[in-house]
């Protein structure tokens, strides 16, 4: 097993003020704070304001492992597993395929896992599959990972009637599913990250979940709101054994990192929580599963929370809302598709030993892509939910006076409209029920 020393963590900021004073001039009451004489900032938890926090990584960009490098326990078949399918093949797939059913109209939204694959399916597999997982929108390969299934992602989507996310009420991306412990994903940045600090304190005081913690992922975007503080301040105090995970992708949308933070990254954040830090190479994924299970072990051991900065680049658009060319130079993402490329590395890894060749690469593809369109076919003729399910699943008990009396407006409005202006009718026709009375409360 790769021994946790040779990873880094930084738990506290090393102020070196031995080199300030000579000799002991005591302690701050109530503090560990040391007194001295000089006036002494610092800028940096190195210690060095030249010095930036290093990342860890055990493969070059070549697939070849570095220096010092000691590799986890790896067979080949875990290694084929993260290559494929979850890695390498059927991400791709699906994003290459749902991103362009977005541009025909047949769903509203896509965003793709284009250059994260290593960070996301790396960090998947280094958690046990009953670790509760608050996702932000790029982590569908943890569900991959977790046995979703493509049919899943595809009802999802397209909003239809087997989709158990959210009987198609939240945008396509926004899975959810209590049987792979993966909490619903909301729209809203960062609003995970404060979630999953009480997530993982309800771990903490349940007796029979001791071995499990909470994992949040989120971009270094979101760690620009105040929900990220909150989040790391109140994982760090109650404690709660929760491992926040960067995806450092180099954009919150349009703004580049440059423009984001003046500090060194997300890392440098954590000790000033009191929290153990590392940051890691996101495009190898064997230092991202490495980093990760380190950490979970942590969180369980100290029963407190654990900051990963996964640091990658963003090789797809935002989101199908976005054009990534008007802010960056397609030449600058053609430039780290070729040299920095977390697929092309893995692979490369794998060859060497010889646990894979092009003839089953290509065989792959090809069954791969295979699948992800049957899945799509299928969940594209599906009905969607009963149009009533718009009303559920919001209040327990009884219904309150402002759930029904919306329900009872649209009645009103299906009665009067539904079957006369095309518009309406035409949708109406994707729902399952085909009576007029199809939203009244049903007993």
């Amino acid at each position: 097993m790769l021994r946790s020393a040779s990873l880094t963590f930084r738990p506290r900021l090393i102020h070196r003020v031995a080199s300030l004073s000579t000799r002991s001039l005591g302690r701050l009451p109530n503090t560990q704070s040391p007194i001295v004489s000089k006036p002494h900032f610092f800028n940096s938890v190195t210690g060095d304001s030249n010095e930036q926090i290093p990342a860890f990584r055990l493969l070059d960009g070549t697939g070849v492992p570095i220096d010092g490098a000691e590799l986890p326990e790896l067979d080949e078949a875990f290694a084929r597993r993260l290559l494929s399918p979850d890695l390498n093949f059927l991400l791709p797939n699906l994003d290459n395929i749902l991103y362009n059913v977005q541009r025909q109209g047949k769903i509203s939204f896509y965003m793709t896992a284009y250059g994260e694959e290593a960070t996301i399916i790396g960090s998947a597999a280094a958690l046990a599959h009953d670790d509760e997982v608050l996702g932000q929108y790029r982590e569908m390969g943890v569900l991959l990972w977790r046995g979703f299934g493509l049919d899943n992602v595809m009802a999802q989507c397209l909003g239809n009637h087997e989709d158990t996310s959210s009987k198609g009420r939240q945008m396509p991306v926004h899975f959810g599913s209590p049987k792979h412990h993966f909490h619903t994903i909301s729209s809203p940045l960062a609003t995970q990250i404060p979630q999953a600090a009480g997530v993982a304190y309800a771990l903490r005081r349940s007796p029979e979940r001791s071995n499990s913690v909470a994992a949040c992922f989120f971009g270094e975007g979101a760690a620009s709101e105040g929900d990220f503080h909150a989040g790391l301040l109140l994982a760090s105090t109650i404690p709660s054994p929760v491992v926040f995970i960067a995806r450092n992708n180099g954009f919150a949308i349009s703004t580049p990192s440059s423009e984001q933070y003046h500090g060194d990254g997300i890392a440098s954040r954590g000790p000033g929580y009191g929290i153990d830090t590392i940051r890691v190479d996101g495009n190898d994924v064997l230092a991202v599963l490495s980093a990760v299970r380190e950490a979970r072990k942590r969180c369980l051991e100290q029963g407190r929370a654990v900051l990963v900065e996964c640091m990658s680049y963003r090789v797809g658009h935002h989101s199908t809302s976005d054009d990534s060319f008007a802010y960056r130079a397609r030449s600058e993402v053609e430039d780290r598709k070729r040299i920095d490329n977390p697929l092309v590395r893995f692979r490369l890894f794998m060859e060497s030993r010889g646990w894979w060749d092009a003839q089953a690469e290509e065989e792959l593809k090809t069954r791969l892509r295979a699948d992800v369109l049957k899945a799509f076919k299928h969940a594209e003729v599906q009905s969607r939910w009963e149009l009533s399910e718009l009303f559920t699943d919001i209040y327990a008990g009884e219904e309150p006076w402002n759930i029904r009396e919306q329900r009872e407006e649209l009645s009103r409005l299906l009665e009067k409209y539904g079957e006369d202006w095309e518009p309406w009718k035409r949708e109406l026709q994707k729902f399952k029920a085909e009576s007029k009375d199809r939203v009244k409360n049903r007993e």
